[in-house]
């Protein structure tokens, strides 16, 4: 078998599996899998790969499949798991409802992301309701920043989420208070003033606590005096749950509900007496009439706490999907983590690149189609999934390949001179797909990727789309036919400063200036380097995000 129809075979394959765009890498690292004989001349396979890749990704998809065809191969059918989000249990169409709660301390993260697009796809599914739901009742750990609320809400609405209520919990004290009180008459709750170590060691041997006993007339006063500034002060009094003692689970027995905090932190609530997330989030669950929760496996002792409450006013609890952890390989998703970063200055805020924010996606030009398509195909599962932004980059890659403009680019520019170049300026197609071409005015002078410089040294190489040169500092036109030898992108001395900002670097480097037409937020691709976001055009240069390839 010819090596170069080998090759073309692979190439052909990954570029229908990626819808039309073949990437070397991928090409290189299975031919090799498949022919470890080849590792020999891995150089020249590489060149081989690089060279097919190029000439194939500028073929339509349909010119691609009969390519393959052409040289007697079949394309390879690729299995798949079954996607989508699936059926729900215990839905009745047109009352379902649904909601998303964030604690609105930091940014969304594409973490946040998953539940809110699979709880919105289902709400429209079934013809129900999706509530957004600020649990913000936390302001001593988790505490709440003002400006989140707002970012949060531009966050869904990126992701083409809307919400049918909004309900923020600091502002519902009332009614959390209402049914404390209930339950401190119903003798289901008791303030306890215990010492919290010794508490604790009642707890672990499964004995009660002496304020367990208290009747609930003498627990209501006590629960009284803990809204008093002269009453308790901030952890001499918790109102708990009455749970059972013998359950297993430790966390589970007689769980705080309510705890005094003397100086809260928060944005739009002065309080003394502040609710817990179990108990908060129980009744306004049962309120706001959610019929479905869509938990995180960390949070599955919440249902079993809150069940307590359910049963206690004889309410029916909602029915629990349980999902798996998600996580971004390679990016940060802990607002923790994110908060302490922007502290110490290792991120310069919360659409910092490094980080797996909504924002940072958004900045890096990731469409929020891609997005929620890669959390519907994945949908409900248990177990936890670990994506790398090679899977995100796949989807995005779909939306923004056909309509993102190409442009010349060399990273740490190498100077070349062309003796005998005649040609004053040459014709592009701005796209692979479009009529519509840019010039470039060529000189003698020329710049390259200094990468490629040393790679293809003293070969012959073409300059794509314009003609073929030895490679060297200086040389001249060989000719100008295309042949099967190395292609490499080049600027003209005509050029705009480009810097490309990537998750671990700035990039500096030299584009066309055809790049200085394109608006501020545009997505473009960079010939042989990848996709780019414009965010900035200075009077000197333009600032680059970098994408993905």
């Amino acid at each position: 078998m010819n090596i170069d129809e080998l090759v073309k075979k692979y190439v052909l394959q990954n570029a229908i599996e990626h819808n039309g765009k073949a990437f070397s890498k991928s090409v290189l690292g299975r031919l090799l899998a498949d022919y470890p004989k080849f590792r020999a001349n891995i150089m020249e396979i590489k060149q081989r790969v690089e060279w097919a890749t190029d000439e194939i990704n500028h073929l339509s998809p349909t010119k691609q499949k009969k390519l393959i065809e052409k040289l007697g191969f079949v394309e390879k059918k690729i299995k798949s798991e079954k996607k989508g989000i699936g059926e729900l249990p215990g839905v009745t169409i047109g009352k379902f409802v649904v909601r998303m709660a964030p604690n609105p301390n930091g940014a969304l993260t594409l973490g946040h992301a998953r539940p809110a697009i699979l709880n919105y796809a289902f709400a429209k599914k079934y013809k129900g309701k999706f509530i957004l739901r600020f649990d913000d009742t936390d302001p001593k750990h988790k505490v709440p920043e003002k400006k989140f609320y707002t970012w949060i809400k531009e966050d869904l609405k990126w992701l083409g989420i809307k919400w049918d209520k909004v309900i923020i919990a600091s502002k519902r004290f009332k009614l959390y208070y209402k049914y404390a009180l209930k339950l401190i008459e119903m003798g289901k709750a008791y303030v306890c003033t215990c010492d919290r170590e010794k508490w604790k060691e009642l707890r672990d041997d499964r004995q009660p606590c002496p304020c367990r006993k208290l009747s609930p007339k003498i627990n209501v006063k006590r629960w009284k005096k803990m809204f008093l500034k002269n009453g308790y002060k901030e952890g001499e009094a918790v109102l708990r749950i009455k749970t059972d003692l013998e359950n297993p689970n430790p966390a589970l027995r007689d769980w705080p509900a309510f705890r005094i905090i003397e100086n809260p932190e928060h944005p739009l609530k002065k309080a003394r007496v502040w609710p817990l997330l179990d108990f908060q989030s129980a009744i306004d669950d049962h309120l706001t009439g959610v019929t479905h929760i869509l938990r995180g496996v960390d949070l599955q002792i919440s249902e079993k706490r809150q069940k307590y409450i359910y049963q206690y006013f004889g309410w029916n609890y909602p029915v629990t999907i349980t999902i798996g952890k998600f996580s971004l390989a390679g990016l940060v998703l802990s607002k923790s983590k994110i908060k302490e970063g922007i502290k110490n200055n290792i991120y310069k805020g919360w659409d910092d690149v490094k980080l797996g924010t909504l924002r940072s996606l958004k900045r890096r030009g990731i469409q929020p189609e891609a997005i929620r398509n890669m959390i519907l195909d994945i949908g409900v599962k248990t177990s936890d999934i670990s994506i790398s932004m090679k899977n995100l980059a796949a989807y995005n890659r779909k939306l923004i390949d056909q309509k993102a403009n190409r442009y010349f680019f060399v990273s740490h520019p190498t100077k070349i001179v062309i003796k005998n170049n005649k040609r004053k300026r040459v014709a592009i197609p701005i796209h692979p797909h479009k009529k519509k071409k840019r010039i470039l005015y060529v000189g003698k002078v020329i710049y390259v990727n200094a990468v490629d410089f040393e790679n293809y040294r003293n070969m012959e190489i073409r300059l794509k789309n314009l003609f073929n040169i030895i490679l060297k500092k200086e040389t001249k036109i060989t000719t100008i036919k295309n042949k099967s030898i190395p292609k490499i992108h080049w600027v003209p001395s005509s050029f705009v400063e480009v810097r490309v900002l990537k998750e671990d670097k700035m990039v500096k480097g030299y584009a066309e200036k055809n790049l200085q037409k394109e608006k501020v937020g545009s997505i473009v691709q960079f010939e042989r380097y990848g996709f780019v976001r414009i965010e900035k055009k200075a009077k000197n240069h333009i600032i680059a995000i970098f994408m993905h390839q």
